[in-house]
């Protein structure tokens, strides 16, 4: 399994869990709540679009990731992944993957991997079976 990594660019927004339930956001937009009260969304997002005024929202471009097909990904997270997968489509999931904190976007047909950007060639490594 071998991969291009590609920087992931969007906001983190830390609000209240309610103000993060009403965004209102691009329909092609990504939102992996990373905990109840804090999101990375794969958009632009506007300080005055939450609904909270004391939300901190920066822009975060400290991801990198692969969309791999659900085949290839299956494979590698069922050889590295010590906890169960999401059953449902689309759905965000998160935690240790090969050693490495890892975010998962499941899609339909494929699923983002994704690290911070610090782990880059780790990840690669993983990927190609060298760990």
């Amino acid at each position: 399994m071998t991969s291009n990594l590609q920087r992931i660019s969007g906001t983190r927004i830390v609000a209240t869990p309610a103000a993060l339930d009403r965004l209102t956001l691009p329909a092609d937009a990504l939102v992996m709540r990373f905990a109840a009260d804090e999101a990375f969304v794969t958009a632009n997002v506007a300080a005055d679009a939450i609904a909270d005024p004391y939300a901190i929202v920066v822009a975060d471009s400290g991801f990198v990731g692969t969309w791999t097909k659900n085949e290839q990904a299956l494979d590698f997270l069922q050889r590295t992944c010590e906890w169960r997968l999401p059953a449902q489509r689309p759905a965000f999931a998160q935690g240790m993957v090969a050693g490495l904190p890892m975010k998962l976007w499941f899609a339909e047909d494929e699923v983002l991997l994704m690290v911070a950007a610090p782990y880059a060639s780790d990840l690669l490594e993983r990927m190609q079976g060298s760990h």
